[in-house]
C-alpha cells in the first residue's frame, strides 16, 4: 500500500501523508473504511510508530481522516478535499513555471511540453519495461 522512499529529502512521516492523500483522492481507500493500525502500519513499514501517529494527527488535522475513540482512524473524504489537493498542486506548478523562468524556459515551451508532454512520458516510463 505504502512504500517510504528512504532517498527522498521529505521526513518520513510527510511522505505518509502524501501516500495516503493520494488513496483517499484516487478512492483507493473509500469513505468511511477504517485505516491500519498506528502500531501494525509501523510493523509493515519498519519505522517507529511515533511517526506512522504523526502523519495520522497531519491526516486528520487536513480532513482526510478522523478519530473514533476505541476504534482508531477512519477515511473522511470529502470533495473539499480534492480542490485543497488541487490547490497545493498549483501552487508547486506556479514555483516550478517561476523556476523554469528563472532558467530561460519560455512560456510556450512549458505550454508545449505540457500539452505533449505525457505521451513523451509515457513513452519514456515504457522504453524501460
Amino acid at each position: 500500500m505504502i512504500i517510504i522512499d528512504y532517498k527522498d529529502a521529505r521526513p518520513i512521516y510527510e511522505q505518509v501523508v502524501d501516500k495516503f492523500q493520494k488513496l483517499i483522492l484516487t478512492g483507493a481507500l473509500e469513505p468511511n473504511t477504517r485505516m491500519p493500525s498506528v502500531r501494525s502500519l509501523a510493523v509493515e513499514l519498519s519505522i517507529n510508530p511515533n511517526t506512522i501517529q504523526r502523519a495520522y494527527t497531519e491526516l486528520e488535522r487536513q480532513g482526510f481522516i478522523y478519530t473514533v475513540k476505541g476504534r482508531g482512524n477512519f477515511v473522511a473524504y470529502d470533495e473539499k478535499l480534492l480542490s485543497v489537493r488541487k490547490e497545493q498542486l498549483f501552487a508547486k506548478l506556479r514555483e516550478l513555471v517561476k523556476e523554469a523562468g528563472e532558467i530561460g524556459v519560455e512560456a510556450g515551451e512549458l505550454a508545449g511540453w505540457l500539452l505533449g508532454g505525457q505521451e513523451k512520458l509515457g513513452s519514456a516510463g515504457r522504453e524501460g519495461e
